[in-house]
């Protein structure tokens, strides 16, 4: 672990990282557009997404209201699929009203925010850890259902993924038992071993940092 630690920098969880404001907005829209694309693909994606609102400077990301007035149709030019599309304006209209904020979401424990978000349309599981992760920056996250995250571990363990794809499919990497023995050890701290097992496979996770 020692050699991946020196090898590359946790921005995310470092003081600086910490000391940043995020918007819980941003953060969750950004894990609609990367959910079941490339690292890539969805940086692109979100690329786009920003154009459409080229009046905000650089790169800031839009306010929820100002998605809420977007029809669809103008949102899928980004390259968003007509459900994403439909999902990130669903969740832009419950952050504008007020039924989503900042400050309810800070308060709240995992389970809350768990309980809470899973129930908006297209916050699935991972998606709701990755914000909790790079949103909220809690430190003991842990997504078994993320494939870069099990590609990692079976790679930091000594195992050759390509021979592992090829045998079982792409969810045979690793068991969610083998994960979780081994991720518990680093508890309460699993959402930085969780970001380095990412960085073993060289996994783009910039769209949601």
């Amino acid at each position: 672990m020692r050699p991946l630690v020196e090898q590359h920098h946790c921005r995310v969880f470092s003081p600086e990282g910490l000391a940043e404001k995020i918007d819980p907005f941003e953060s969750l829209s950004s894990g609609i557009i990367s959910q079941q694309v490339s690292g890539a693909a969805a940086k692109s994606i979100k690329g786009k997404f920003l154009a459409l609102f080229e009046d905000n400077p650089g790169d800031k990301f839009p306010h929820p209201s100002q998605v809420a007035a977007r029809t669809i149709e103008n949102l899928r030019t980004a390259g968003l699929s007509q459900r994403k599309a439909e999902y990130i304006q669903g969740l832009a209209e419950k952050f504008a009203s007020g039924e989503l904020s900042a400050q309810m979401l800070h308060d709240a424990s995992d389970d809350e925010v768990m309980e809470r978000l899973i129930a908006v349309r297209g916050l699935g599981k991972w998606s709701v850890e990755m914000f909790a992760c790079f949103g909220l920056k809690r430190m003991d996250v842990f997504s078994l259902g993320d494939l870069g995250v099990q590609r990692g571990m079976a790679a930091f363990v000594g195992r050759d993924v390509s021979k592992l794809k090829s045998k079982g499919g792409k969810w045979k990497y690793m068991t969610e038992q083998d994960m979780t023995e081994l991720s518990d050890k680093f508890a309460p701290y699993r959402s930085l071993f969780m970001w380095y097992m990412w960085r073993v496979e060289e996994t783009d996770t910039s769209t949601m940092e």
